[in-house]
């Protein structure tokens, strides 16, 4: 597959918001590009060739990936409580990006992976069976019934997803939107996955992010689903 070939996504908003300290801009210049997977760019990898995630985290148990870590709060303190995983964050929002790479400078953390861009892009190269536990937290709604199709819970993202995922693996969702629920216990088992769980107690080893207590504040209850791969 050629760069010509590259097809068009447009599933997630504005990439930039209200301009960057200039820490966080010290941040971006000097960390990313030692983060960021090589391989899932077109510009590096137009065949679309699997990258190595043995490279990428040597001697890890395990790869754990998030889709839009926002602020990285929930990233940052899932890898700090698991050492022996690697986890690759994937997530557009430059100012979020900026945000966990503050985080990992002050945590010394040493086990994450920033892609700053779409996750669709990076589930295209990702080996197949090679992700254990995969988190979709608090994403964006897309509450215009004309933009449900740009919404992570479709075949255009959990069919990649469910090929990338292993056998048993764990994917976690966490939304405060009612439809949300809808679609994603409507379209998650299609791609393969199984129900385990929902209700509105989160996970042993959550915390609670700023998008949580957004929803809490507005009076929204939140939702934690739990599905296995088949």
């Amino acid at each position: 597959m050629t760069e010509a070939k590259r097809p068009f996504r447009n599933f997630h908003g504005r990439t930039h918001g209200k301009s960057l300290r200039p820490s966080q801009k010290t941040y971006l210049e000097e960390d990313l590009d030692r983060l960021r997977p090589r391989g899932v760019t077109w510009d590096e990898n137009p065949e679309r060739h699997p990258i190595d995630l043995t490279a990428l985290f040597p001697q890890k148990r395990d790869v754990w990936l998030e889709v839009g870590f926002g602020g990285g709060e929930h990233l940052v303190h899932m890898a700090a409580n698991n050492p022996d995983v690697g986890i690759i964050g994937c997530e557009p929002f430059i100012n979020g990006v900026a945000m966990l790479l503050g985080k990992l400078r002050q945590t010394g953390l040493t086990n994450v992976a920033v892609h700053p861009g779409d996750a669709r892009d990076l589930m295209d190269v990702l080996p197949e069976g090679s992700i254990g536990r995969a988190f979709l937290l608090y994403p964006d709604p897309w509450p215009k019934k004309r933009h449900h199709k740009r919404r992570f819970v479709t075949p255009e993202h959990l069919i990649p997803l469910a090929r990338a995922m292993r056998t048993g693996g764990e994917f976690r969702v966490a939304t405060d939107i009612p439809d949300y629920v809808r679609q994603t216990l409507e379209e998650v088992p299609q791609a393969g996955f199984d129900l385990v769980d929902q209700g509105s107690a989160p996970w042993a080893d959550w915390i609670s992010t700023r998008y949580e207590q957004k929803a809490l504040r507005e009076g929204r209850a939140p939702h934690y689903l739990t599905f296995r791969r088949r």
